[in-house]
């Protein structure tokens, strides 16, 4: 894609990276096949190719308006077009720097500014807990639209206290502990039985997605160099690698490396906290054959819905069901639409609803059809967003997959 950058971009670093994505695109349209808001929509800018172009033409020069902000907020960001994209354009770093381009020209009304900062601020905060344990103390009290989004009180679990000469850290997360506090119990209890020990860094919080994808780069940086000083001295003594297992914060760990690449003072270290981050799936290969004997498995029929930001993101899929399947689970994936968004995608439920419950909907409907005639006795994901998103529109239980893994040993034990 030809593109003559304005020269307020000629020379600046998001306006080089961005022409250098922008070449690299085709106008084939394969990705407008699979975008969820151009099925929903049917219109061009809202899909991908729409919006590239939209921010070609901001880097061109052409002054964007309230119209182009809301084609780039409608979309969720779940990279489905970057699985589906020919030629490898990086489309959700544009997203990025064309969203940042225009906040910084188009002024949000009063109220659109109030709930983002209340939700880039809240979110990764101290107070959230105690927030979300009032929200479940109240909740039934709550308007419906509230409920959705404050989860049913569920018991932590305990932390396994074995140390092990195998030691991983893992990212406990900023909303996850507090909404579902027994993931991160249930994968130290995982790791644990395989004779590794899960570490979690005092000092390390959110992982930054939250302020970053709210065109809040600033706050969202200075929280991934938190979490690089806090793992750096156990990364320095040796652990295996940075476990993630909600997959949101995962394709974001992941992209440290690239999102502080011109940071002197942090560029090496956040490429090697890059290189050692995997979602908890990708040390499934290694965990099974230690596993394989200290669990039953299940003959319930569990229908797995893989998170964008795990098939998309970072390129992970069939993991979970081949190795939970070694284990004796019967772990299957739709058939129909497995590569669509949910509609959670971390704030968008808040900022989009209307389009985000069309999505939930229509990805219920399509996991009631996994095991044919027969419906799941329950539903499995890999990221918090997804798992409460989904679990406010069925009575259908809804987990993550570790913590089934984690049930079956304690009921083998």
């Amino acid at each position: 894609m030809q593109t003559q950058l304005a020269p307020q971009y000629q020379s600046s670093p998001d306006g080089q990276a961005a022409e250098a994505i922008l070449r690299k695109c085709v106008h084939c349209g394969f990705c407008t096949a699979t975008c969820p808001t151009y099925q929903l929509l049917g219109d061009e800018l809202d899909g991908p190719r729409g919006r590239i172009y939209l921010i070609k033409q901001v880097l061109e020069g052409t002054t964007p308006t309230r119209k182009t902000q809301a084609h780039l907020d409608r979309c969720l960001t779940c990279r489905n077009c970057e699985s589906t994209c020919p030629s490898g354009v990086q489309y959700g770093h544009l997203l990025d720097i064309g969203r940042k381009l225009v906040d910084a020209q188009v002024p949000r009304p009063l109220g659109e500014r109030a709930l983002r900062w209340a939700l880039k601020e809240g979110l990764p905060s101290p107070l959230f807990a105690p927030a979300m344990a009032m929200g479940q103390l109240m909740r039934p009290l709550l308007p419906h639209a509230l409920q959705n989004k404050v989860p049913a009180k569920q018991p932590a679990g305990v932390t396994p206290s074995r140390s092990h000469a195998r030691k991983v850290l893992v990212l406990q997360g900023c909303v996850q502990p507090a909404m579902s506090p027994n993931i991160n119990s249930a994968t130290a209890r995982v790791f644990d039985a395989a004779g590794i020990e899960c570490v979690a860094a005092a000092k390390a919080g959110c992982c930054g997605a939250v302020k970053f994808h709210l065109n809040d780069q600033i706050g969202g940086r200075a929280e991934m160099r938190a979490n690089i000083d806090a793992w750096w001295p156990h990364i320095e003594a040796g652990v295996e690698g940075i476990v993630i297992n909600a997959s949101g914060c995962g394709v974001t760990v992941k992209d440290y490396g690239h999102i502080l690449r011109d940071d002197p003072a942090y560029a090496a270290k956040a490429q090697r906290v890059s290189e050692l981050t995997k979602d908890v799936s990708e040390w499934l290969p290694s965990l099974v054959p230690q596993l394989k004997t200290k669990v039953a498995g299940s003959a319930r029929r569990i229908a797995f819905h893989p998170p964008c930001s795990m098939q998309h993101g970072m390129q992970l899929r069939g993991g979970v069901e081949k190795y939970m399947g070694e284990l004796g689970f019967h772990v299957k994936t739709t058939g129909c639409e497995a590569h669509l968004c949910c509609g959670s995608a971390g704030t968008y439920s808040v900022l989009n609803p209307t389009l985000s419950y069309q999505l939930r909907d229509r990805k219920l409907g399509n996991l009631a059809k996994t095991f044919g005639d027969q419906a799941p006795d329950e539903i499995v994901s890999a990221n918090i967003g997804c798992i409460t998103h989904l679990q406010s529109g069925t009575s259908t239980p809804v987990r993550h997959w570790i913590e089934v893994l984690d049930e079956a040993l304690q009921q083998s034990a």
